[in-house]
């Protein structure tokens, strides 16, 4: 049997070995890292006091061992029971710190407080376990409890009070009740008049209570003790930023006038011009940055992104090469943009070269649409179409995307009839896509499979039925065909009642009434359809009505205005030749 002072030793080493060997870290502590952190304000670290001289006996080596292996095997509520069973029986503080983070990762929360009470209890002057106390304390929703700890955290260090402050803001910032953490906050900071971050931290808890008023309150009074805080600003430009952008604006300019070095206040000043659209502004301020960061190629990736939304495609493509040269991590956003400069520069080979090199990433599938779109235009349709097969899509809704558009280079090339295939064969791997059957069943009108497209629109009316345009669909081809009108035109009025701002739908109601023979309410809808939208269906339809009614001028005027913008349009052509011959 080992001596006294050798037994004291190891259990000296063994304890040392528990407390730092590598384990999780609690929730606590990954929660609020700041409020759990060992001293907080800057002092030495924290050398235990009052230790037991116990001797190591067989039992206590043999539960040390049980509890370190059953945390490394995946058993914390072993490994937390077994600490504090020894915590207590030890009386270590060591041993109740160990036993507090096994609670933690057991996810027992009333065990670690009880530990970390122990803990404390052992070693009062312990400011480590009197933060964990309270993180512990304040998770766990016992708020009350923590308020006598977290006043004698601010009162024993009365000049680190603003330290201390920001340190528990995070914490009560996730405590649910939010009125609660606001009211503690608030009593909390009423003896600190003169501290900034006191009133920074009253700020942000006012906000999460609606009480918007007495948070711009308070971060004022924040700033105007601590003029050059840039955190009290950002705070201010932030309350403000839902309800007057532009009072933020006028604070964030003014601040950056006296401390133009404020790196994130000019940041906020830039995203927030762009985001009232306020270009030029925001470009000169993110070039501002760019000037003190010439290697950051984000800010660059910026600049470039502002000159493209001004228009200034050659100042557009010198930053984003800038960007490319300075190692912007997703490349692939940045050969995108400069396809688009392509395009927009009618540099067609150039913008598929720029395309291809987009191998991943968000814009990848974009990308290679726009490749197959590029290869269409310049008369390429089998590899437009051999590009579309090759595109990896994501789901289902990518996966109809292409079908349509393989369809709709189809169909522009008179080539319906491959169309209809295209879309048919893809309905039979996605039978219950509404998009899919909505294309394919306008392409069966068109081809005059009646049938199929009545069995198509229904389907999609069954799947969907809320889609106005299936119902505005169905209805006007029974009225275009001058068959089951009654049926028609209460397909078209459910199409109304869910879209009676599209002027399509309009367009549908005014020549339902046409065919149901009441021209006044006719002429009501295709009019207000015509205002909406310039289209020349809608010009031909309401040039008949007018023509039907015996306002013939005003039919001509309708149609010859319709005619100059749309010469080729095959509807209108039909309707002017079948009344002026």
């Amino acid at each position: 049997m080992m001596n006294i002072k050798r037994s004291t030793i190891i259990f000296s080493l063994l304890l040392a070995a528990c407390v730092h060997a590598p384990q999780q870290v609690s929730p606590v502590a990954v929660a609020e890292p700041e409020a759990v952190k060992p001293n907080p304000h800057g002092e030495k670290p924290e050398q235990p006091q009052n230790l037991p001289n116990l001797e190591l006996n067989g039992q206590m080596l043999y539960d040390f061992l049980l509890g370190e292996m059953a945390g490394q095997r995946g058993n914390p509520e072993l490994a937390s029971q077994v600490y504090k069973d020894l915590a207590e029986s030890t009386r270590d503080p060591r041993v109740a710190r160990r036993a507090a983070q096994m609670a933690f990762e057991a996810h027992q929360l009333d065990k670690a407080v009880d530990m970390l009470t122990l803990w404390l209890k052992l070693e009062p002057s312990s400011h480590q376990a009197k933060q964990m106390l309270i993180a512990a304390l304040v998770t766990g929703g016992r708020l009350e409890e923590a308020r006598p700890y977290l006043v004698e955290s601010l009162t024993t260090f009365p000049d680190k009070a603003g330290h201390t402050f920001i340190q528990l803001y995070p914490l009560l910032a996730r405590y649910p009740d939010k009125e609660a953490a606001y009211k503690l906050l608030t009593d909390l900071a009423q003896p600190y008049p003169k501290v900034a971050e006191a009133h920074w931290v009253l700020a942000q808890a006012a906000d999460t209570v609606g009480k918007r008023d007495v948070a711009l309150a308070e971060i004022r009074q924040a700033r105007a003790l601590h003029p050059d805080w840039e955190m009290a600003v950002l705070v201010e430009a932030q309350l403000l930023l839902r309800d007057a952008p532009q009072q933020a604006l006028d604070v964030l300019k003014k601040y950056l006038a006296t401390y133009p070095s404020s790196n994130e206040a000019r940041m906020l000043y830039a995203r927030t011009l762009l985001d009232q659209r306020q270009y030029p502004e925001s470009r000169a301020e993110f070039q501002k940055m760019l000037a003190e960061h010439p290697e950051n190629p984000d800010l660059a990736f910026a600049v470039a992104m502002l000159s493209m939304q001004m228009g200034e495609l050659d100042n557009a493509e010198q930053g984003l090469r800038l960007a490319l040269d300075k190692g912007k991590k997703d490349e692939g956003a940045v050969y995108y943009y400069l396809g688009q400069l392509s395009e927009a520069k009618k540099h067609m080979d150039e913008a598929l070269q720029n395309y291809r090199k987009v191998a991943d990433g968000e814009y990848a599938y974009t990308a290679h649409l726009r490749v197959a779109y590029l290869l269409y235009r310049t008369g390429k349709l089998e590899e437009a179409r051999e590009s579309l097969h090759q595109t990896e899509a994501q789901n289902n809704q990518q996966r109809v995307q292409l079908l349509t558009l393989e369809a709709q280079m189809l169909r522009d090339t008179k080539q319906p009839d491959a169309a209809y295939q295209v879309l048919t064969q893809g309905l039979e791997k996605l039978p219950n896509h509404p998009d899919l059957l909505y294309a394919a069943a306008m392409l069966a009108d068109q081809l005059g499979k009646g049938d199929a497209f009545e069995q198509m629109m229904r389907k999609v009316i069954e799947l969907s039925p809320d889609h106005a345009q299936a119902y505005n669909a169905m209805g006007y081809s029974l009225l275009e065909r001058n068959e089951r009108v009654a049926e028609g035109m209460q397909l078209v009025e459910k199409a109304y009642q869910l879209a009676p701002d599209d002027a399509a739908i309009m367009d549908s109601m005014g020549w339902g009434y046409y065919r149901l023979g009441n021209l006044p309410k006719s002429l009501e809808f295709l009019r207000r359809a015509y205002t909406s939208i310039s289209d020349p269906e809608i010009a031909a339809h309401l040039g008949e009505v007018l023509w039907m009614q015996g306002d013939r001028s005003e039919a001509k005027k309708v149609w010859d205005s319709a005619l100059k913008s749309n010469p080729d349009n095959a509807s209108l052509q039909a309707v002017v030749k079948k009344f002026q011959p």
